[in-house]
C-alpha cells in the first residue's frame, strides 16, 4: 500500500493575477521563481495552470492530506514536503483526474494541470512534465 503522505501548503503560496485566484505579492512570487532547492529532507513540488480553454475559471487543484488551491490561467503553487509518493488531483464538473508523482529528497518536480473541453463537458487533466518545460511555464 502507498503511504499518503500530507503536504502542507508551504508560505509560498503562489498566483498571478487572474480568475479568481490570489495574489503573491512580487517577492514571493519573484522567490518561487528562483527555483531555490528545497528545504533539508524535504521535496518541492511546483503545480500550475497553462492553457486557455477555461481562462476565465479557475480549476481545483488537491494534494493528499488535505492541501488545496484554486489555479486561474497562467498561475502556480509551489508546496514542500517529505519526500514520497504525492497524490494530486484536480476537478471540474464532475471529471476529477488525479495523478502521483514522486518525490525524493532535495528533488523538484513539476505538475501541469490543464482543462480540455472535449463534447458539452469540459474535462481537466493532471501531467508530470520535465524540469525545463515546468520551469518555462512557471
Amino acid at each position: 500500500m502507498v503511504r499518503r503522505l500530507s503536504w502542507a501548503l508551504s508560505a509560498l503560496f503562489l498566483a498571478s493575477a487572474c480568475a479568481g485566484s490570489p495574489s503573491a505579492p512580487p517577492q514571493a512570487d519573484q522567490q518561487a521563481k528562483r527555483f531555490d532547492p528545497p528545504a533539508p529532507s524535504k521535496g518541492a513540488l511546483y503545480v500550475y495552470r497553462s492553457g486557455l480553454m477555461g481562462a476565465m475559471r479557475p480549476l481545483d487543484v488537491s494534494l493528499a492530506g488535505g492541501a488545496s488551491a484554486q489555479l486561474g490561467y497562467n498561475t502556480f503553487i509551489r508546496v514542500e514536503g517529505p519526500p514520497g509518493p504525492i497524490d494530486i488531483a484536480c476537478k471540474v464538473g464532475g471529471n476529477n483526474p488525479n495523478s502521483q508523482v514522486q518525490i525524493q529528497d532535495g528533488q523538484m518536480r513539476f505538475v501541469e494541470v490543464s482543462m480540455n473541453g472535449w463534447g458539452w463537458t469540459p474535462t481537466c487533466e493532471v501531467a508530470e512534465v520535465p524540469p525545463d518545460q515546468g520551469q518555462t511555464a512557471v
